[in-house]
């Protein structure tokens, strides 16, 4: 108890040195400054601290408040394309129902979980949320289905996590981009699981994206009655959990478990291994069957008819898309505007170029 209660002692006392300069400055720059010696005293040595981040691509005068990670979630959340993730599809294009999933409630339940890991981990959870907020604002309309279109149309390919940094460097504020940090732009663009995030709260969204849309994917599927909940499979069931609430703390509880006070955010083998086979089970049963290639054929002939007509008459682009033609290649800048649509907007896009319009009745008609 002795050796507690000295260890506790001196942890206070760096804590108070670390605060004692505040009380000296002026309330805008202590708070900050405050939560540099809260990161300092409390932070894991594995953390990426806010003060030691490597900055922006243009210099920018700092916040006196809020640190770079914090400046960084607040361009996100008023950003034009984050507002447009609540028309996307998450799997189901264009639900009716109030309780499917869409791209923007996906990318809360991504945060949530993000930053309940870091949280447990004592890692930077202002810049999880910043990279989590941020990891899909480049996502297509009709969901994947959009995106597989896209790549096959451009002859440079088409990716929603490249998108997403394209978004933020390029497309957003009339072309001048967010000029995000370098740690939030990294976690943004690697958050697949093929990528390599260079912080752990990058590696700490990767796995939360997973861990989000396959089990509320689930959760739709069975509320769209594709699935049975009895259907799932029972090996993996038992491993993680029989509700989508016992599967997340499952997970989270494993990474808690096999990362604490280590340079690595990991899920255990086992827990590990069963969400990759519940993933598996997914695109078998729902991402890719009978059905959605159904809905996803319909996609692809719009997106491939848009697409061919604004390569074919690039000047009726929207205004700000057409100047983007100066320094981009028309291919890139078609994907970047289809790219930016909701499903509705898509819709209605294509609907405007390709479908008759009838003409309204008039007060003649009616008096006939």
């Amino acid at each position: 108890m002795a050796g507690s209660s000295e260890t506790a002692a001196k942890s206070a006392c760096r804590i108070s040195a670390d605060l004692s300069p505040l009380r000296h400055m002026k309330i805008s720059d202590s708070v900050k400054q405050r939560t540099f010696a809260k990161e300092r005293a409390f932070f894991s040595p594995y953390a990426c601290l806010s003060e030691n981040t490597r900055g922006r691509a243009r210099d920018e005068k700092p916040c006196d408040m809020r640190t770079d990670f914090q400046r960084d979630r607040d361009r996100i959340i008023y950003s034009k394309a984050f507002l447009r993730l609540k028309n996307k599809t998450q799997v189901f294009f264009s639900p009716e129902g109030d309780h499917f999933r869409t791209r923007m409630t996906h990318t809360i339940d991504v945060s949530q979980i993000a930053r309940s890991i870091v949280r447990s981990l004592a890692l930077n959870e202002d810049l999880a949320e910043a990279i989590a907020l941020g990891h899909d604002l480049g996502h297509t309309p009709f969901g994947h289905a959009g995106e597989r279109v896209l790549n096959s149309l451009s002859p440079f390919g088409f990716a929603h996590n490249e998108q997403s940094l394209r978004v933020v460097d390029v497309l957003e504020k009339d072309g001048k981009g967010l000029n995000l940090t370098f740690e939030v732009r990294d976690g943004i663009v690697n958050h697949k699981k093929s990528g390599n995030p260079a912080t752990l709260e990058g590696k700490a969204v990767s796995l939360a994206d997973r861990i989000a849309y396959v089990n509320h994917d689930i959760e739709d599927a069975i509320r769209a009655g594709l699935l049975r909940e009895d259907e799932l499979p029972q090996k993996e069931i038992s491993v993680l959990g029989g509700s989508s609430r016992d599967r997340i703390n499952t997970m989270i509880t494993s990474i808690y478990e096999n990362s604490e006070g280590k340079n690595e955010v990991k899920m255990g083998e086992r827990e590990a291994e069963a969400l990759e086979n519940l993933r598996a089970f997914m695109f078998d049963k729902v991402y890719i069957t009978e059905q959605s290639m159904k809905e996803e054929e319909r996609a692809k002939r719009m997106l491939s008819a848009m697409y061919d007509y604004f390569r074919k008459q690039k000047d009726k682009l929207p205004a700000f898309y057409l100047s983007l033609t100066d320094k981009y290649p028309l291919e890139q800048v078609i994907c970047d505007y289809l790219s930016s649509m909701t499903d509705k907007y898509a819709v209605a896009v294509f609907n405007n170029i390709f479908i008759p319009k009838s003409w309204g009745m008039t007060e003649q008609d009616l008096n006939q």
